[in-house]
């Protein structure tokens, strides 16, 4: 979820929201306005990109009005605001008006920085909108949303989810509110399975479980059907390696409770139980050999290949037969 500063009262005369996640972003701005729509349901709200506010226009949009009305400017993509406008916007910050709320998207990078600074530098309230590229923090964020409405669900249905949908938060979002209106009680993995079975099926994550897992058919099944619905073959070569490497981890780990072993390996516990099932199998020089296959197919997916699905199918393999090399020596 976006991160806020202490600073957190959404009429606070200027919010500067900073980040390249628009599903975080139009809800900082939807806060705002709710807040001002909840004081003033007569708030006038103008929504405006980098060439609709030319020099002049904030001066004309913010200047008191015959009637006192509550109103809210939202700026997009302020970091492409042309050098005049930027100053106008300065100039606002030092003295803004009253019963207006100034909303600032900028997508916080080196571009546009001394208008970033400017905000901050006159306590601007700032919610962070930060693009959520790691898996870990889209299962944050799924976590967040089955928490703020209240709704209890389990570290699998949450991890399944991620599985299935990937990493748009929006359609991740609209996913959470779908099984919290249809579902009663605790959502767990079997509920996520049955509502987005198809797209669990072809995720990345289960072409690397039943790999692991020595499955090598349902493997290549679910490496055929995850590129024939557009998955790309880096997310599978990171996902097996990601299975390959956790088995690694933990056969190499001291033996212990889930609980103590998720802190030395920074795993969720239910992560623990199932790759404990999954190395059975395995031997340290099957997980070299599976690392080696991740390796190649990685190659061959960045265009070190003529085929990226004949390198991922012929990793697969690989770390299936790996996984079956226990008692084969």
């Amino acid at each position: 979820m976006a991160r806020k500063t202490a600073q957190d009262d959404p009429l606070a005369p200027v919010t500067l929201a900073v980040g390249q996640e628009d599903l975080l972003l139009d809800r900082a701005v939807q806060e705002v306005v709710a807040a001002a729509r909840a004081a003033d349901a007569d708030t006038d709200v103008r929504d405006l990109t980098p060439d609709q506010l030319q020099p002049g226009t904030l001066a004309e949009l913010t200047s008191p009005s015959l009637f006192a009305e509550r109103k809210v400017v939202v700026v997009r993509n302020a970091q492409d605001l042309s050098a005049d406008t930027v100053k106008d916007v300065k100039a606002y910050l030092g003295a803004p008006a009253e019963e207006i709320t100034l909303v600032l998207l900028h997508a916080g990078g080196a571009k546009g920085k001394g208008l970033l600074d400017a905000a901050r530098k006159v306590g601007a309230r700032e919610v962070a909108c930060p693009k959520m590229t790691k898996p870990a923090d889209r299962l944050a964020f799924v976590r967040g949303e089955f928490r703020a409405v209240g709704r209890s669900a389990t570290p699998e249905a949450c991890q399944t989810l991620v599985d299935a949908i990937g990493s748009d938060l929006r359609e991740l979002a609209s996913a959470v509110s779908q099984l919290v209106a249809d579902v009663e009680g605790t959502i767990d993995e079997a509920v996520v399975g049955r509502y987005y079975t198809g797209r669990a099926e072809a995720s990345s994550f289960t072409v690397a479980d039943r790999a692991v897992e020595g499955r090598a058919a349902e493997a290549l099944e679910a490496l055929r059907w995850s590129l024939s619905t557009g998955v790309a073959p880096v997310l599978i070569t990171s996902a097996l390696a990601q299975g390959v490497r956790a088995i690694g981890k933990l056969s190499s780990a001291r033996g212990g409770r889930p609980a103590d072993l998720a802190r030395e390996l920074g795993m969720p516990p239910w992560k623990i139980d199932r790759v404990r099932q999954q190395m059975r199998g395995w031997t340290p020089d099957g997980v070299a050999i599976a690392l080696r296959a991740v390796a190649e197919a990685d190659a061959g997916a960045k265009g070190g290949g003529d085929d990226p699905g004949y390198a991922l199918e012929k990793a697969v393999v690989t770390i299936a037969r790996a996984a079956r090399s226990r008692g084969r020596a």
